[in-house]
């Protein structure tokens, strides 16, 4: 967590000492990891679980802090273990002391010069913060560049990762330093969504975005096979045994029920 942020924190923050100290890094680790459950964050910290829930009870009851939906379990016997992430409300403490700034800019800009210029702008800054990127034309896989994208985007203050999901994968960014400004400026997350379309080299799909609300931003990168992932090897013919190796045959599939010449010394044709 930066030092503008941690300030904020340190100002929202109940109590003082240790106990403020705690919750600040529990905070933290919801920011920059994303859901996580009390035993993982007790992990991390190098303190109980029971004192983790403690905060976290605390953080919830303040409306810092909520459950996290369905689907983040890993499963396995006896209970669910609960996720927590930061709430809407608990993001909106991390605010950056330039957001009002920022806001007031972008308004203006788009007042003098129009909204051609507010979308240049997004636009520009997107490709500034993925410059060292290569795109999948020149690496030739879509997994490597989408690696590149979320390394770039972590390096700027968006703590994002790349999970496999389906037939693709997705990029999440578990926090946005410009979330309370694109929330009036949608033009700065359609900027990144074309950029990324064009560094991957197919058409992505924004799933979710901070800026609307959500937990997190999602993008879904479809993957396909002959580019990324290696087919399954053909079945090899068993040569310990004389004449079962054949060489392929590049005829219709339905001439392969006629015996070869090998086996129909006479050249004819059964009807």
């Amino acid at each position: 967590m930066t030092d503008s942020r941690r300030l904020l924190w340190q100002q929202h923050a109940e109590g003082s000492g240790a106990d403020g100290q705690t919750r600040e890094a529990v905070v933290s680790l919801l920011v920059d990891e994303g859901p996580m459950t009390a035993s993982d964050i007790a992990e991390r910290l190098g303190i109980s679980a029971a004192g983790v829930r403690r905060h976290l009870d605390n953080l919830t009851d303040g409306g810092d802090v909520e459950l996290a939906p369905a689907g983040f379990s890993k499963g396995g016997r006896g209970r669910p273990a609960k996720w927590f992430q930061l709430s809407p409300a608990g993001r909106g403490k991390l605010r950056h002391a330039y957001d009002d700034l920022a806001g007031a800019a972008m308004r203006s800009l788009r007042d003098v010069a129009g909204q051609g210029a507010v979308e240049k702008f997004a636009r520009e800054r997107v490709d500034g913060l993925v410059a060292g990127v290569t795109p999948v034309a020149e690496s030739g896989s879509v997994i490597a560049t989408v690696e590149q994208i979320a390394s770039a985007l972590t390096g700027a203050g968006y703590s994002a990762d790349v999970r496999e999901v389906g037939s693709g994968v997705q990029m999440c960014q578990h926090h946005c330093p410009v979330a309370h400004v694109a929330a009036e400026f949608p033009e700065l997350c359609e900027a990144e969504t074309a950029v990324f379309t064009e560094l991957l080299g197919t058409h992505v799909q924004r799933l979710a975005t901070i800026a609307n609300g959500d937990c997190v931003c999602s993008t879904h990168v479809p993957v396909h096979r002959p580019a990324d992932l290696p087919e399954p090897d053909a079945p090899k013919p068993d040569s310990s045994e004389p004449g079962t190796s054949r060489p392929h045959s590049t005829l219709d599939p339905k001439a392969t029920s006629q015996p070869l010449v090998a086996d129909n010394p006479d050249g004819k044709v059964p009807r």
